[in-house]
């Protein structure tokens, strides 16, 4: 064959190549392009070691300085220690205490100022259903329906969090799933959100279960059987994760029926620690669609350990179909978060392409670091330098 036919045949091939190489790296460009072009940046308002959400003049003053600082969500809490922070007639009927007696919300509607105040800066509000199934040891609500309670197997019902004792809601018995249902229906129904939180305590701690109702319940539907002392066993652990599995889809089934573009999202702990600890299954709620988004806590101070929570496979697998974003503890009163750490932590997220980042919790982004807060605000304002759009989630 001679030079210039050989030439002739090959030349074709190498200038498919050529346009190959170029369309995949224009390609890869846009990809790079289109994941920058919105991010999750949302921080979590709570109550406690906070006095944010006490007067309409600090509620008003946090939504305009997470404005300002770029900032796109609010989870706001609404339901903790025993009390919806918002006045609800259903807790009203319930336990007779329709707000939080805390002498800053009485005679408001936090939640409706929030909101108001949020959506004139173009801030998404979604309320956080903090307290899920747990409730103080003390709270009106577990003395007044002592049969709601669920046990441990040798019949205690108390689970300390931290210095607190807990109590908590059995998430199989039907008159609880209506309470906590009629709660978020209320929510969904009587304010203009753009969506509604759960998070690792919208579940239950694997050592209980072994109250009459649900002994009787898990013995019903299989006969000749009893459930394992093990409380870790695998099917006793299945069956129960099922249970909550169950009413996660009803909870999904009715909202999307009262208002298809709520955001329903979940703020789980890792799946290995969720599932076998507390009873969560978040990666099937994903995998069914119940869910719109998830903000996963990672709230581990060592940044090797952090990243590795960032690339588990369940991890991978469900931010390839969901907004994904990654929960950063930015400190607690007593257990500060320095600032270079979560610098770090907000860069780790971003070379992995999640949907963004949450911070928990608001005083903590500025207070009880060793940084001063000026200093904590203007590295703020450097990882947040310009305005973006959170993703879009179709109903």
């Amino acid at each position: 064959m001679s030079k210039s036919k050989l030439i002739s045949r090959i030349l074709p091939l190498i200038l498919i190549a050529i346009f190959t190489t170029i369309t995949l790296v224009l390609a890869s460009n846009q990809i790079s392009k289109t994941a920058q072009k919105t991010e999750i940046r949302g921080v979590w308002i709570t109550n406690i070691d906070s006095e944010v959400l006490f007067s309409e003049s600090a509620t008003k003053a946090a939504v305009n300085r997470l404005a300002n600082l770029n900032f796109n969500t609010l989870y706001p809490t609404v339901w903790q220690g025993g009390y919806t922070l918002y006045p609800s007639q259903v807790a009203q009927q319930v336990f007779g205490k329709y707000l939080d007696p805390k002498p800053g919300l009485q005679g408001r509607d936090f939640l409706q100022e929030i909101i108001t105040e949020a959506h004139q800066k173009s801030l998404t509000i979604i309320p956080w259903f903090e307290f899920g199934f747990m409730a103080p040891a003390d709270s009106e609500l577990a003395r007044l329906n002592p049969n709601w309670l669920t046990k441990r197997r040798d019949g205690t019902t108390i689970k300390m969090q931290g210095k607190e004792p807990r109590v908590w809601l059995n998430p199989f018995h039907p008159e609880v799933q209506q309470f906590i249902l009629d709660l978020i229906i209320e929510i969904v129904t009587k304010y203009d959100i753009d969506g509604i939180q759960f998070d690792d305590h919208f579940s239950l701690p694997a050592e209980f279960g072994y109250d009459d109702f649900t002994v009787k319940l898990y013995e019903k539907e299989l006969p000749g059987l009893s459930p394992s002392d093990d409380y870790q066993e695998t099917f006793w652990v299945r069956w129960r994760a099922d249970k909550i599995n169950n009413f996660m889809e009803r909870i999904s089934e009715e909202i999307k029926a009262i208002k298809p573009d709520c955001i329903i999202s979940v703020s789980p702990n890792p799946l290995h620690f969720a599932l076998s600890a507390y009873l969560q299954d978040w990666f099937t709620w994903e995998r069914e669609k119940w869910i719109d988004e998830i903000v996963l806590q990672v709230y581990r101070p060592d940044i090797k350990r952090f990243i590795k929570e960032l690339e588990r496979t369940e991890v991978k697998l469900a931010k390839n179909n969901i907004p994904f974003a990654i929960g950063i503890l930015s400190g607690l009163k007593n257990n500060p978060t320095g600032i270079t750490t979560i610098e770090k932590q907000v860069e780790a997220v971003r070379k992995r392409n999640f949907a963004g980042v949450s911070f928990f919790f608001y005083e903590s982004l500025w207070k009880w670091g060793k940084e001063s807060e000026n200093i904590r605000n203007e590295t703020l304002e450097e990882i947040f330098k310009n305005k973006i759009s959170r993703p879009h989630i179709s109903g």
